[in-house]
């Protein structure tokens, strides 16, 4: 969803009174695309904010997005991109004609074909801590070559690198990034070591 950084920081559980401060130590250590989960409190009014102080330097988008209707209201919000925890081809669709970027979750072969065949952007491969980078490398073996697989759900620092030599365009970064109530330095030293495992691998492939 970003060629400068594919990392993307999912802030599930954030609330508009600290989104924009938890967002400001996350663009100050390096990161460009943010999610904030649907499941989280008051989440219109936190991405309302995130988009209106900081979309105009870095994308802010929604993940944990299931039905037509939040595409709709997320669309009406500015976001940039959602995420889904399934397949419906439905949410691809409407997202898509409202000109956001999807990236699908998905698991199976078939399920990332129907994402796949209804355009979606990305593919989101969920839970990828328990599933392996080898199941990343049989994935990749049958996907065509253009589709970009992030990696979401227990994505750490010391495994990121991990899922991208398998394979991975990028990462989406839950707990160990942020958790919910959780301070800004905190926040702000999870964000720094993500940047340097990240800038370690692709210095390693340099």
């Amino acid at each position: 969803m970003n060629s400068r950084n594919p990392l993307v920081a999912i802030l599930r559980g954030v609330k508009p009174d600290e989104v924009l401060a938890h967002i400001d130590a996350l663009i100050t250590a390096g990161f460009s695309t943010i999610e904030i989960p649907l499941n989280s409190p008051d989440w219109q009014r936190s991405i309302a904010l995130a988009v209106e102080h900081y979309g105009h330097t870095v994308k802010i988008g929604a993940g944990t997005v299931t039905n037509v209707s939040d595409v709709s209201t997320l669309s009406s919000l500015g976001c940039a991109f959602i995420l889904t925890p399934n397949t419906d081809p439905e949410v691809i669709d409407t997202a898509r004609a409202a000109k956001m970027t999807t990236c699908i979750g998905c698991q199976t072969v078939s399920e990332a074909f129907v994402a796949f065949r209804h355009g979606a952007d990305g593919l989101k491969i969920f839970p990828a801590g328990e599933l392996g980078p080898n199941y990343i490398r049989a994935l990749k073996a049958v996907l065509p070559p253009q589709v970009p697989l992030y990696a979401v759900g227990g994505i750490r620092p010391d495994n990121l690198s991990h899922y991208l030599k398998a394979g991975c365009f990028g990462a989406g970064l839950g707990s160990d990034l942020y958790r919910a109530g959780q301070s800004i330095p905190q926040t702000a030293a999870n964000a720094k070591a993500f940047i340097e495992a990240y800038n370690t691998f692709c210095q390693s492939q340099a």
